[in-house]
């Protein structure tokens, strides 16, 4: 009976002193949450007003009156009038996402291809890394001016001057086509197809890094096995390397994406509307407009994507 009873205790030692081990998986969640919570703190204390006023304008006719704001509930009326009644805001809304789906490929595969070109070993490699990062560092141009201007006038004038420039190189380029005597709409096109290919390098400098990151990251040993068994850089490129880096394709989706929406005419109509026009309900309701838009594509290219990711443990 004593035998029983001592045997009884010490499983019931056992028991509570076992511990208790969190799946790999479950420490994946914990460790990931843990990185994105002062995303989440700062997004909360910063962001969720601000979302919630805006809203509230949407539905609300926003005027000035001695210095003071007046909101006056109008419920959807200002939705209603974006859609039907301003002369500007459907055209450009869908030009930019006609924008978004013609460049957003282009641009990743753009970034893909030479991430794996400056991959290779070649002389001159560094500087032809730092060739195709230049434009994100010229895009920020405006520094050099902060010296010497407030940033509403650097930003005004970066914007003019590279609006001069494309302008000029497309009307130089236009130009002598057609004293050569090539078809107005072909110089149309050829024109536009030139101009589409500057924005485009000039807006893969950080999807470039992100991909040649990703490459470097490779194992050397599945090359070596794959060129012991006389695999071709072709077959090595589709077997190992793009699917190796497809994680790296969705991100730099969602970057480009949501780099494409930050700044363009649809951006521009939202200031102009509420700044100039002082049409703030107006505003904020094409912005939510806008806002809805974008969360949508992003959820769609996320999930279509996503199905697509190989993840190498």
């Amino acid at each position: 009976m004593k035998a029983n009873l001592n045997l009884g205790a010490k499983s019931t030692i056992k028991t509570k002193t076992k511990k208790k081990y969190k799946s790999y998986e479950q420490q994946k969640a914990r460790w990931g949450f843990l990185y994105v919570l002062p995303w989440l703190i700062g997004f909360i204390a910063f962001f969720v007003s601000p979302l919630i006023n805006s809203f509230q304008y949407s539905l609300s006719k926003v005027e000035m009156q001695e210095g003071q704001v007046s909101v006056a509930y109008v419920g959807f009326k200002n939705f209603i009038e974006a859609f039907t009644v301003h002369t500007s805001f459907n055209r450009t809304l869908v030009e930019t996402v006609l924008d978004m789906v013609t460049n957003v490929p282009l641009i990743i595969v753009f970034s893909l291809f030479i991430a794996v070109i400056l991959n290779q070993e070649f002389k001159g490699r560094t500087f032809a890394r730092a060739v195709f990062f230049l434009p994100v560092i010229l895009a920020s141009g405006i520094i050099a001016s902060l010296e010497s201007s407030s940033l509403i006038e650097a930003v005004q004038a970066e914007r003019v001057g590279s609006r001069f420039l494309n302008a000029l190189s497309s009307f130089e380029l236009e130009k002598m086509m057609l004293q050569m005597g090539i078809d107005e709409s072909i110089v149309v096109y050829l024109t536009g197809a030139v101009n589409r290919i500057y924005e485009i390098i000039s807006l893969s400098g950080v999807q470039i890094l992100i991909f040649l990151a990703g490459i470097q990251s490779i194992p050397s040993h599945l090359y070596e096995v794959a060129k012991i068994e006389g695999s071709t850089g072709y077959e090595t490129f589709w077997k190992i390397t793009f699917p190796m880096v497809s994680p790296l394709i969705l991100v730099n989706t969602i970057y480009t994406i949501i780099d494409h929406f930050a700044s363009n005419a649809m951006t521009e109509l939202i200031r102009e509307t509420a700044f100039d026009n002082f049409n703030f309900g107006l505003s904020s309701a094409m912005a939510w407009v806008y806002f809805t838009v974008i969360g949508i594509i992003l959820v769609v290219c996320s999930y279509l994507i996503s199905k697509r990711v190989f993840y190498y443990d």
